[in-house]
């Protein structure tokens, strides 16, 4: 794939559930006053009422102070008011929490979440195999209501994800609601090594290749991968992408899984605040010819929908199922050189015929709401439409 050298580094496309950091950039440049636009905004008159706030601490707060929670509390508190839900100040255990995402290999439990925008409500998509999560009894769909006793309904899922990570054979307490009757579940998982089972297929009736990818994680490109070329090998007629609940992830990662579909031109590109353009192209050496889908819902997110709207740009396959997330914009994380860092919003991202899909989502080319078979609970409408589809089309 030819990548533009000026291209973001570091550019996070996750809307849902564990952040991929593809690297950190370190921030240049410091002011003695914080501001905006030309208003300071930490100015003597702030720095007083903090020294107020503090004073009333000191004297009349009766519980336990945390100073150095207190302090993170401001930086939170500042990026918070961005009002931006994808910018996020984390602190130095969250950033090595974070950090350990690098290699789609972690300390924690094994599952990926997702987080409702409107309610804050967090469900759990998808428990690996033979996970602490799994082994715990954990199950796909359950409201993530507590950890370690702490509800977390609101809460910032990245925040949530990090405390629920954590040292290998040490414990976490989750609570989940589970069912129409939203029973009370209290599980005790053992974190254990875990790495990223991002990718499963399978070859279904008539030769049609079948992968569904849970997230764009640093493993998830070989893993896509090995799954065309063994599918391919066993005599590939068609082929269907299943990004449902796909809640996105590492900006590369999806590009170069898209180098392999695509004809030599354009992937994605950004724009910055400043409109300054970088793009992503993929070359004339791989290009997908046989006939192909993309399964899409409201949870396919940002990354998901880089490699949904670039399909469909080129008009090389169908996209089937709902209306996507709608995330159009792309995170940087910033080292901030104390063992913190912060994730901001810095651009726009673009389809290649230069649609921005951030609010509005990727709109399937075959509309297909997901209707649940009480007397088969494995029936899945969607994606006998996805092979019908392509059918017609060998």
């Amino acid at each position: 794939m030819k990548k533009n050298k000026g291209f973001i580094k570091g550019a996070l496309c996750g809307a849902l559930a564990v952040l991929l950091i593809a690297g950190i950039v370190s921030c240049a440049g410091k002011k003695n006053v914080l501001s905006a636009g030309g208003d300071k905004i930490v100015d003597n008159k702030t720095e007083e009422k903090l020294s107020q706030l503090q004073g009333l601490i000191d004297g009349k707060y009766l519980g336990d102070v945390d100073e150095d929670a207190l302090q993170s509390g401001i930086y939170k508190g500042y990026i918070n008011g961005l009002s931006d839900p994808y910018s996020v100040y984390y602190d130095k255990e969250e950033t090595e929490q974070l950090l350990e995402t690098t290699s789609g290999e972690y300390s924690g439990i094994g599952a990926v979440l997702s987080q409702n925008r409107d309610t804050g409500i967090i469900t759990i998509l998808q428990v690996y195999d033979d996970s602490p999560a799994q082994k715990a009894g954990i199950q796909d769909n359950d409201i993530l209501y507590k950890v370690d006793g702490e509800e977390v309904t609101g809460i910032d899922l990245t925040e949530v994800v990090s405390g629920i990570k954590g040292e290998e054979g040490t414990e976490v307490k989750l609570t989940v609601l589970r069912g129409d009757a939203k029973d009370e579940v209290e599980v005790t998982a053992v974190r254990g090594k875990v790495e990223a089972q991002t990718v499963k297929y399978e070859m279904k009736e008539d030769q049609i290749g079948y992968i569904r990818v849970t997230e764009f994680d640093s493993v998830t490109y070989d893993q896509y991968k090995e799954a065309i070329e063994d599918l391919e090998g066993q005599g590939m007629k068609g082929l269907i992408v299943d990004l449902r609940n796909n809640p996105g992830g590492n900006l590369s990662t999806v590009c170069d899984m898209l180098d392999l579909m695509l004809p030599e031109g354009l992937i994605v590109y950004t724009e910055d605040k400043d409109g300054n353009r970088s793009e992503e192209t993929s070359d004339e050496e791989h290009q997908f010819k046989l006939p192909m889908t993309v399964l899409v819902n409201g949870n396919s997110a940002s990354a998901s929908e880089i490699y949904a709207g670039a399909i469909q740009d080129y008009s090389l396959g169908e996209i089937i199922g709902t209306q996507t997330y709608g995330k159009g914009v792309v995170q940087q994380i910033f080292d901030l050189k104390d063992g913190t860092c912060v994730k901001l919003t810095i651009a726009e991202y673009f389809t290649p015929k230069g649609r921005n899909i951030n609010g509005k989502g990727i709109t399937p080319d075959v509309e297909v709401e997901f209707e649940a078979d009480e007397a088969d609970p494995e029936a899945d409408n969607q994606l006998e439409k996805a092979l019908e589809v392509i059918k017609g089309k060998m």
